[in-house]
């Protein structure tokens, strides 16, 4: 049996990831955060830590659309969150979970249409969620 071990860090970055579920975060902002709470770790640690719990199902990876870094998204025990696509407001950075009925008819035709398979891990629609749409028209 694999033993996990539980550093302070890593129990501190799991909080932030919990206390952030609708966002998608770099590990310098981890790291940002880390030493605001006094804990010392360093960048490769970090990276450590964060490739570890996306192996582990915990976090999902992706490339940031706006720059040229990963950033990590938390889905925890949520197992259908490997499952759906995830859209991304392009403003504020929010993340939505798409789970509706007809993205299995869309995986279908991809598949059927296009013998393409739909990796949803890995998967992100960008656009402007409905908050920053109406700010936006002021």
């Amino acid at each position: 049996m694999q033993r996990i071990y539980r550093t302070k860090s890593r129990e501190r970055m799991l909080q932030f990831f919990q206390n952030h579920k609708e966002k998608m975060v770099s590990a310098s902002e981890i790291h940002d955060f880390l030493q605001e709470k006094d804990d010392k770790v360093n960048l490769a640690t970090i990276y450590r830590n964060l490739d570890k719990m996306t192996e582990d199902g915990v976090l999902i990876k992706y490339k940031d659309s706006q720059e040229d870094k990963a950033v990590y998204q938390y889905v925890g025990e949520d197992e259908k969150c490997h499952e759906h696509l995830h859209m991304q407001c392009m403003k504020c950075g929010k993340v939505i979970h798409l789970e509706c009925n007809f993205m299995k008819e869309i995986s279908e035709h991809l598949l059927v249409h296009h013998r393409f398979t739909l990796q949803c891990t890995k998967s992100i629609l960008y656009g402007m969620c409905g908050e920053c749409r109406e700010e936006a028209a002021g």
